[in-house]
């Protein structure tokens, strides 16, 4: 799949001396860059979804706990 993206010099030029700097093609950075920051959101929802969870129930266990549990002492 092609996908092309429009920029104006100065940031053309940013961006292609970043990816000159690290080694990598601009097609790699931004690959790189877009699942990283689809990584991050996945991760913030996991933790609001977690932590409105905990709200509703805010039970917690020790590491003791949860190996006693799981019979790992």
């Amino acid at each position: 799949m092609n996908v092309s993206l429009r920029l104006n010099d100065e940031d053309s030029e940013i961006i292609r001396a970043y990816a000159s700097m690290n080694g990598i093609s601009m097609s790699e950075l931004f690959r790189k860059a877009v699942l990283e920051h689809i990584e991050d959101e996945l991760d913030i929802k996991a933790y609001e979804e977690a932590m409105a969870e905990y709200r509703a129930d805010p039970v917690t266990y020790s590491l003791e706990e949860v190996a006693k549990e799981l019979d790992l002492l």
